[in-house]
């Protein structure tokens, strides 16, 4: 993944993440989980879902300290089974 952040982004910065994904109860806990390897915290999740309830939207805000940094979040995040859609 070759970004621009570096140049858009005064790092470290917050950075709110919005994960769409399968409409499970474990999907918010898999997200939680990818981010205390790559960024920990406390993280209060914003789960909300689809119109049809088949998705939820999760909004994460995350400390991120490099360009480097954020892309690996993109990937990690992406690559969770029940994640559909990282932005």
């Amino acid at each position: 993944m070759d970004t621009n952040f570096d140049q858009l982004l005064d790092f470290p910065c917050q950075q709110t993440f919005k994960i769409m994904g399968i409409a499970h109860e474990q999907l918010p806990q898999d997200v939680i989980s990818c981010l205390q390897i790559h960024a920990p915290g406390d993280y209060v999740p914003v789960v909300k879902p689809s119109s049809k309830g088949t998705y939820h939207s999760i909004s994460l805000s995350v400390t991120v300290i490099s360009k480097e940094h954020m892309e690996t979040i993109y990937i990690e995040l992406a690559k969770l089974e029940l994640v559909k859609v990282v932005l």
